[in-house]
């Protein structure tokens, strides 16, 4: 029996893991170990870990030496089902060898269609209108009430310049944009191919009519955008965040948004996660807000978890993972 057949166990963190990718890995030898804790329990999980050949894990908890200790010696590989991995603690990995792999690329094109969704959701006030016909305010008499943004002629700006922020961009090579800038730490050699310049930091904030996050949250990229990049910004900008919320001040955000440093925020992500209701950021008309949705279509999570799947397989296996995190 070949090592790709062999039995080997595998702890799935979360029970609503894609059937195909479960599938997949049972028809490859795999015996699953499925926690059942929703939200996941990190009890369960050091219950149920110890002595897996490959972990599987399905949420954003922190993935640390706690778990690869009560895991155990035998541990061979580890997948996340998520394209970012700030939650991971990958020097841990690296010290001891032991492969891991994420599932970035197939999520850009839900991501980039929820991306765009925000900026018009933002640029045109939807929930600022929305919250004006619950107060019975409309006001359509008035010619400049509820004034938004058009993507049409505006400058796009996209704070990184992945697969994400391309796949983006490639949308919007038909929407008759003026121009698409970037900042990243150097030029990407495609960037011909979506029409778009590389700028430094101040010029993106400075330039940009709608500004797109969509960047690994990083020690480098923490909190990048502050008060003091806001204010930098158009006070007619629109700022969308799909990446991950600690890249954004939310302080500074709120003020920004009310005082009108920049005219409205689109964000799916936040921090913390789950946003309090109570959060003051809830109560700025001009901010759009959802809860974490942006790979939140059935075609990128069954893919998201088959990747998932094909990465422990393949290092179970001996080979490479399809993508690596390091």
């Amino acid at each position: 029996m070949s090592r790709a057949t062999r039995a080997f166990k595998v702890l799935i963190s979360h029970p609503n893991v894609p059937a195909p990718a479960l599938e997949l890995l049972r028809s490859r030898g795999a015996e699953t170990i499925i926690c059942q804790s929703v939200p996941p329990s990190r009890d369960e999980i050091l219950q149920k870990v110890p002595g897996v050949d490959a972990i599987y894990w399905a949420h954003y908890q922190p993935l640390n030496a706690g778990i690869l200790d009560a895991a155990g010696s035998q541990l061979r590989c580890v997948s996340t089902m998520s394209s970012g991995i700030d939650f991971v603690d990958i020097p841990e990995f690296q010290k001891r060898g032991i492969p891991l792999g994420h599932t970035p690329g197939v999520v850009k094109n839900a991501v980039a269609d929820l991306a765009i969704g925000l900026m018009i959701a933002a640029g045109r006030h939807f929930h600022a209108g929305r919250t004006e016909i619950e107060r019975s305010q409309w006001k359509i008499e008035q010619i400049n009430w509820m004034m938004g943004q058009e993507i049409r002629d505006s400058v796009i700006g996209f704070f990184g310049f992945g697969g994400i922020s391309q796949a983006i961009a490639k949308r919007l090579q038909c929407w008759d944009v003026a121009k698409i800038i970037y900042h990243t730490r150097t030029r990407k050699e495609n960037d011909g191919d979506f029409k778009a310049e590389h700028v430094s930091f101040e010029q993106l904030l400075q330039e940009s009519d709608f500004l797109v996050v969509a960047a690994p949250l990083t020690n480098e990229t923490r909190e990048k955008f502050n008060g003091k990049a806001f204010n930098l910004m158009k006070r007619s900008s629109v700022f969308v965040n799909v990446a991950r919320g600690g890249l954004v001040n939310q302080t500074d955000l709120h003020d920004a948004l009310t005082n009108g440093t920049i005219s409205a925020a689109g964000l799916d992500v936040t921090t913390p996660e789950p946003l309090p209701a109570n959060s003051p950021l809830l109560n700025v008309p001009n901010c759009v807000i959802l809860p974490h949705m942006g790979t939140q279509t059935m075609k990128t999570t069954i893919e998201m978890g088959l990747l998932a799947a094909n990465n422990i397989l393949n290092a179970i296996e001996g080979k490479p993972m399809i993508r690596p995190a390091y």
